[in-house]
């Protein structure tokens, strides 16, 4: 049974989000000449083609991945600012892995996944080894070293994997055998969706079906009580840590093996900050995640939309995304509401006492 506290916590995340298309909508009216039909290619865009539903999909499985890794870090009490240079570290391997094998298709691509996940979780590893050893800022540490593993991985592309027919700055097409293979044409959903569903499920088995989970939550809540009832701090600091980043690696992974066939990032694409507003948006629950993750896709595929076929910019859903985030996260969003329905509680078990 669903309790009160978690019905309340998604009945304010609704509003935060009701409230924030409101004031999108308010704004779309203030600056455009035909407000109603940009806001309809907007909120319904996204589902008028099976091509729409698809792009909304394709932008779906990685944000699944960030957010997964970013709130198993924020379950832990820990911050995960690196997701994004672990995502695109994950990617540079696994384009590596892929161009240095001959392999039968599964046993390639099931390689290539593992490499992704062991590189993502070297560089996750390494903010938690500096927190648990030397108390390092792991927010600061895990931020900076986005930077280290983008250029790490873009020398290792540009000057080991680059191919010089190609006419850009690009890693040689991949063998056929390490594709995420497409699904659903004409879209190019992938195979990296069950990768997906199965890397939450991991997450929800692990968080709350394991010791290690236990611990992991545990320590998020209470670190000086988990350390006095026996939890190993520093081991779940770490391996939190390791989990967060291979996971995020896995989202490099997905969108070099299952959209591009190569690897063609130049720059850091943006999808591990998006984790972060996944994890604020899912409250850190791996089940909330891919709805969080379908939510923010589709509203940026919308916006897309609107500003192909309208005179509103996509840069729109910027604002909603902002005004959301600071409802959700604003503790005392809707408290007296919370605070009367607590009341009500107590005094209905009083009466009945």
């Amino acid at each position: 049974m669903i309790s009160r506290e978690v019905l309340f916590e998604i009945g304010r995340t609704l509003i935060a989000i009701l409230l924030a298309l409101l004031l999108g909508f308010i704004i779309i009216l203030l600056v455009s000449e035909q407000p109603f039909e940009a806001f309809g290619h907007f909120v319904t865009g996204p589902l008028t083609t099976t091509r729409r539903i698809g792009n909304w999909i394709e932008a779906t499985i990685p944000l699944i991945f960030t957010g997964l890794a970013v709130s198993i870090a924020f379950q832990a009490g820990q911050f995960n600012i690196g997701a994004e240079g672990q995502l695109f570290f994950g990617g540079v391997v696994a384009t590596i892995v892929a161009l240095s094998f001959s392999l039968p298709m599964y046993v390639h691509v099931l390689l290539a996944l593992f490499g992704a996940m062991l590189g993502g979780a070297v560089a996750g590893a390494i903010p938690g080894i500096m927190k648990a050893r030397w108390g390092a800022n792991e927010l600061v540490s895990s931020l900076m070293l986005n930077y280290v593993f983008y250029r790490l991985g873009l020398y290792l592309i540009n000057h080991h994997y680059r191919d010089p027919a190609a006419g850009a700055m690009v890693s040689y097409r991949l063998p056929e055998t390490s594709w995420l293979q497409w699904f659903w044409l004409p879209t190019r959903v992938h195979w990296g969706l069950w990768v997906a569903l199965a890397a939450i499920a991991f997450c929800y088995l692990f968080i709350y079906r394991t010791r290690w989970g236990y611990a992991l939550r545990m320590t998020g809540l209470n670190r000086d009580f988990a350390a006095y009832a026996g939890i190993s701090v520093t081991a779940v600091i770490i391996y939190s840590q390791v989990i967060s980043g291979a996971i995020a690696g896995l989202a490099g992974a997905a969108d070099v093996l299952g959209l591009y066939r190569r690897f063609q990032w130049q720059m850091l694409p943006g999808y591990g900050f998006d984790g972060i507003i996944i994890a604020i948006l899912a409250r850190n629950h791996p089940l909330g995640v891919p709805i969080a993750a379908l939510f923010l896709a589709y509203i940026r595929s919308g916006a897309s939309i609107m500003s192909r076929m309208t005179d509103v910019s996509s840069e729109m859903v910027a604002i909603i995304q902002g005004i959301m985030i600071l409802l959700v996260t604003a503790q005392a969003f809707l408290a007296k509401w919370r605070h009367r329905a607590v009341v009500k509680e107590a005094t209905k078990h009083e009466i009945n006492a």
